[in-house]
């Protein structure tokens, strides 16, 4: 699934990024370390895997990782 890059601390490695309908969706330092990423600025495409389904609560990221074609 592709989102884009909303939040990210450098210091706690967590952040959120927004689906393509608009919803934001957190992600916790465990899907940012998973993706091999040092860093991510706000609007920046990315990849991410989920588990879950719907919004909020019973969605969540287990990976985040740059978007490439």
């Amino acid at each position: 699934m592709q989102a884009t890059s909303y939040t990210y601390d450098s210091e706690t490695r967590c952040g959120s990024v927004l689906l393509d309908d608009g919803t934001p969706v957190e992600f916790d330092a465990a899907a940012f370390d998973a993706g091999g990423l040092r860093l991510l600025r706000p609007g920046q495409r990315v990849r991410i895997e989920t588990e879950g389904q719907g919004e909020g609560a019973s969605l969540r990221i287990t990976l985040v990782t740059l978007q490439t074609l």
